[in-house]
């Protein structure tokens, strides 16, 4: 029974809102070929430039993540999604073919890609929604998930393997028990004026959770106002793409730190409050 309940929890954490967060669906929506080749060669509004990001760093990876010339979304049945007017452009990154990689499973995976480029094979481990630490360490040295009514522990299975294809069986197996409420025991709050490249805006309230991963900033001189772009994935598991900003046209797929109230993307709405870091 905990096995299946654990699962269940893990799988609906990112869901359609209920009103007013249900999708802005427009099923007509012809996307455009993506022209830029990478998030940081994404155009900037007049007058902004790209703020400096280490070498190495998170934000710097994020910006060189490349982008597929294909703008449409893709479920992970190779189905276009229904709602084709939410993104700009398509992340070049799989999306598997099982219904797992949802929106917090989003946020997981380009942390995730990251630290396994870097090796930090250590700092990669995600909670359960159960509050379990699933390591990849314990996954890429052989041993496999159990799960009893007791909980979840380690079986020594197999032998070493550090490959990519069993660091992605690994996320699968993230994928199924981790979730938004999961990522909100695991992130740290931060406040709005610090955000950074990948922070990550996260909702996990009753009954559905989404979450957002911010992949790339800019600032204005003159003014000094801030830019970001965010990127998601949505339900059911799909491409991960970045967004359009539809309350600013004139600005999109950019965002300004200086909202007012709510911040509003394409299928959700969140506030100031709701910024993560890992």
């Amino acid at each position: 029974m905990f096995g299946i309940f654990l699962f269940i929890a893990g799988l609906s954490a990112c869901k359609p809102a209920a009103d007013p967060h249900l999708p802005r669906q427009n099923t007509s929506a012809t996307p455009a070929a993506t022209a830029a080749s990478k998030v940081g060669a994404i155009p900037l509004p007049a007058g902004y430039v790209r703020l400096p990001q280490a070498e190495n760093s998170y934000g710097s990876w994020l910006r060189n993540r490349p982008l597929k010339k294909d703008n449409t979304v893709y479920l992970y049945n190779r189905k276009p999604k229904n709602n084709q007017d939410a993104q700009y452009a398509v992340l070049d990154i799989d999306v598997g073919n099982k219904d797992l990689q949802q929106c917090a499973d989003a946020a997981i995976r380009l942390r995730a890609d990251y630290l396994y480029a870097r090796r930090q094979y250590d700092a990669i481990a995600f909670l359960f929604t159960n509050g379990f630490n699933c390591d990849y360490r314990h996954y890429a040295s052989g041993y496999r998930l159990q799960v009893t009514n007791r909980g979840c522990t380690w079986i020594k299975k197999s032998g070493e393997d550090f490959s990519y294809a069993t660091f992605r069986q690994y996320l699968d197996l993230v994928y199924s028990y981790a979730g938004t409420q999961s990522l909100q025991q695991q992130l740290r709050p931060v406040p709005f004026t610090g955000i950074r490249p990948g922070h990550v805006l996260l909702q996990s309230r009753q009954p559905y959770g989404h979450a957002v991963t911010v992949m790339d900033m800019a600032y204005q001189p003159g003014t000094g106002d801030t830019i970001f772009l965010l990127a998601q994935s949505y339900m059911p598991a799909q491409d991960i793409h970045i967004l359009k900003n539809p309350a600013h046209k004139n600005l999109s797929p950019w965002y300004s730190v200086r909202f007012s109230g709510n911040l509003e993307t394409p299928e959700w709405t969140f506030t100031a409050a709701d910024l993560k870091s890992f």
